[in-house]
């Protein structure tokens, strides 16, 4: 119905847009963070005039910081001055031109090829009200109308979102020009994908990056670079003006390229740049490869936290995020997915986690989901008062492996934190990771139980 509405400006707007920022070579840069923010820098080739003038910049984000924007002349950049700068977003809709008719004279034809002309007092979904040349009151039902007509677009309504420049030129002529600004409505993050092999001992690792854009604009042929870090920023109360449309996502993840992003250390975070220039759409996601797959060592490990978990025993991959284990770069935060292989050659999906940043040389755990043939059980056991500031407690924890093969469960145990504690008694060896966890690493035969106890003294 919108599109027949409207249908008696379309030439109009479309002369419009012809005019508009035509013929004008646009070169782009994109730096996205993933925290909702990206950096658009844009070098466009501008016509001055002498004196007083106005130049409109279009193609901007639609959610634009307006106060970021930086612009400048890169030549002879002392012969312009930059007297004001204005960010208009009031931009064309069915509804926006109707208010902007609202006591203004409009056409409206019908299914019945009826032509009717007259000022518009109101209109709503279901009809029209029109005041004719006459006088009387004319109300037209909606279904009924095939189009309206309007004489021009309405002052004050523009088609894009555009900057203003009002400035004092001394040069005539084209010029290029740098604008910068920051927006929201984009953001990345990292996705990984490994398949884990028959004995849990290794991982195909890829990474990717997907880039979602909700910010109004497209950046076409962009240089494309990525930040991964928390960087601080200043959160202002205030209205936020909403200007999201529907996103279609374009996925397509199959066999690995070569590298084409280049890391390195920037500032107190990382920089990743796309090798070759990238178009991001507005209303896309798009994704790119961080990194071919890789081979990387892995353990498989379980753990018991009784005192959170009941009876429920993790099962985690670890793996050390080095050159020597198979990667050794600076990985971005995200989700990890995990597969392993079935005897028909088919995969299947064993569990997922999300890895923060992590630098090389450091540990990653993933947590897939729950063992179901190992199970935990925990209790107290025995509790003293031996005087007002000292207690003693005993546990004991049983596990149960009702797998096919030997497994290793670590059980962890958190002790009372703001006292002074000792382990008195132990049948098993632990290791203390903090002031309040200790570890036992427990083997258990196949189809075999294990009860590990242990008495701790607290002196408050």
């Amino acid at each position: 119905m919108r599109k027949k509405l409207l249908s008696g400006v379309i030439f109009f707007l479309l002369l419009f847009l012809s005019v508009s920022v035509q013929g004008e070579e646009r070169k782009v840069s994109l730096t996205v963070y993933n925290q909702d923010l990206a950096l658009v820098k844009e070098m466009r080739e501008l016509s001055f005039e002498s004196g007083r003038n106005e130049i409109k910049f279009t193609e901007v984000a639609e959610k634009i910081d307006p106060t970021s924007v930086h612009f400048q002349i890169l030549n002879l950049a002392d012969k312009v001055f930059l007297l004001e700068q204005n960010y208009q977003y009031d931009l064309v809709s069915s509804d926006k031109i109707l208010e902007k008719y609202l006591d203004k004279k409009i056409q409206i034809l019908t299914k019945g090829g009826k032509l009717y002309e007259g000022e518009l007092l109101s209109f709503s979904s279901d009809n029209f009200s029109l005041k004719e040349k006459e006088g009387s009151i004319r109300i037209l039902n909606r279904a009924e109308i095939v189009d309206l007509l309007f004489p021009s677009l309405p002052e004050g309504l523009i088609t894009r979102p555009t900057l203003v420049w009002r400035l004092d030129s001394k040069i005539k002529g084209k010029q290029e020009a740098e604008v910068s600004y920051l927006t929201t409505g984009i953001n990345w993050h990292a996705e990984y994908v490994a398949v884990v092999d028959k004995e849990d001992k290794a991982l195909e690792l890829s990474g990717w990056v997907s880039i979602d854009n909700r910010s109004g604009a497209t950046y076409p042929e962009a240089k494309l670079k990525l930040i991964a870090g928390e960087v601080h920023r200043v959160v202002e109360r205030g209205p936020i003006r909403t200007m999201y449309k529907g996103a279609e996502a374009e996925m397509a993840l199959g066999m690995a390229p070569p590298p084409t992003f280049e890391e390195k250390p920037f500032f107190e975070y990382h920089l990743y740049t796309l090798q070759f220039p990238s178009t991001v759409k507005d209303n896309e996601i798009k994704q790119i490869s961080l990194f071919p797959s890789t081979s990387v060592k892995v353990n498989k490990i379980y753990t018991y936290d009784g005192a959170r978990e009941a009876k429920k025993v993790k099962v985690n991959l670890e793996f050390l995020n080095s050159k020597e284990g198979g990667l050794g770069i600076p990985l971005p935060k995200g989700k990890l997915r995990v597969y392993k292989e079935d005897v028909d050659k088919s995969l299947e999906f064993v569990g997922e986690d999300l890895i923060e940043h992590t630098p090389k040389d450091e540990k990653i755990r993933v947590y897939l989901g729950d063992a179901f043939d190992i199970v935990g059980e925990r209790s107290r056991t025995d509790f003293k008062r031996i005087s007002d500031d000292v207690s003693e407690e005993s546990y004991q924890v049983k596990l149960r492996n009702h797998k096919e093969e030997k497994v290793e469960v670590i059980v962890v145990e958190h002790l009372y934190p703001y006292t002074n504690w000792e382990i008195l008694e132990s049948n098993f060896k632990y290791e203390k990771k903090d002031a309040n966890t200790i570890e036992f690493k427990i083997p258990i035969e196949k189809n075999q139980e294990q009860i590990v106890n242990y008495k701790v003294r607290y002196v408050s």
